[in-house]
């Protein structure tokens, strides 16, 4: 797959991960909501490993730079 994410969205993903992990840790979420905020984060933290976000392929949505450049 092709990256699509720039080092801002990737970081602000990682930042959200870890303050939905802190309000699950601190009980803060629980119940259902607890574990959709958890796997939301997983999601976060997995596409930002990767730098591809599959939501954005079918929107043509690129936030990093290079391929931005690259395309015009």
């Amino acid at each position: 797959m092709k990256k699509n994410m720039g080092s801002i969205d990737r970081a602000v993903r990682v930042v959200v991960a870890l303050v939905l992990i802190a309000l699950y840790a601190t009980g803060t979420l629980t119940g259902v909501w607890g574990i959709v905020g958890l796997v939301l984060a997983g999601v976060f933290v997995l596409t930002s490993l990767v730098s591809t976000c599959p939501l954005y392929l079918p929107f043509g949505i690129r936030t990093n730079r290079i391929h931005k450049m690259l395309n015009k």
